[in-house]
């Protein structure tokens, strides 16, 4: 009687588990107000010794990711936005600017996927498509793309088993070279933003 119990109610703790995965889904689609805040870390323009850099400006943009999580614990996200404008300036001077979409692939680990508090860290590859660049009224221009690795952590609040509350960071990289109109190297841009964000989900 004693195992038959203990096996009863081993039965009824996989099958409540199994339930509850089942109802929270496999999808999760995230709707976030994300802050970009680049590094600007740029090379002087001009090379060694001079003083000039260039900067990217700041902002808050709208992201929408969707997430499969393929276990409980282990989930692949794709990150997605439209084309972002940016001024650029050199030296604190805006000499124009340009346009970047940057999809985003990660690997995310969920620490306690069932939990109502629940963390997890990323790890993944940016893509950035750069655009309608305007440096100098022509003068100068970007590569038309960059690609870099990126970084994330996050914490999942969640209200029931569908809808949640998410604090999300990120760390992407993203850098292009600043060419001269007859193609010699000015230098070269490192944007490398942080990615600070907060928006709701829906699992499904």
């Amino acid at each position: 009687m004693k195992k038959t119990a203990m096996l009863l109610a081993l039965t009824s703790a996989m099958t409540a588990s199994s339930f509850a995965a089942a109802q929270e889904g496999s999808w999760l689609v995230r709707v976030r107000a994300v802050n970009i805040s680049p590094d600007n870390k740029s090379d002087p323009v001009g090379g060694v010794g001079a003083s000039d850099r260039l900067s990217v400006s700041s902002k808050t943009i709208p992201e929408v990711d969707i997430s499969y999580f393929l276990t409980p614990n282990w989930a692949a996200e794709l990150i997605l936005t439209y084309p972002q404008k940016h001024d650029v300036r050199l030296d604190g001077q805006n000499i124009g600017s340009f346009k970047h979409l940057p999809p985003t692939l990660l690997a995310q680990y969920h620490f306690t996927p069932s939990s109502t508090v629940s963390p997890y860290v990323g790890a993944g590859i940016n893509y950035t498509r750069i655009s309608d660049v305007n440096l100098l009224n022509g003068g100068a221009r970007l590569e038309n793309h960059s690609i870099g690795g990126a970084l994330q952590a996050g914490v999942d609040f969640k209200l029931d088993s569908h809808w949640l509350i998410n604090v999300d960071v990120k760390k992407v990289q993203i850098r292009s070279d600043v060419l001269a109109a007859d193609g010699s190297k000015l230098s070269t841009v490192k944007i490398d933003p942080w990615l600070i964000g907060v928006g709701v989900g829906y699992r499904f």
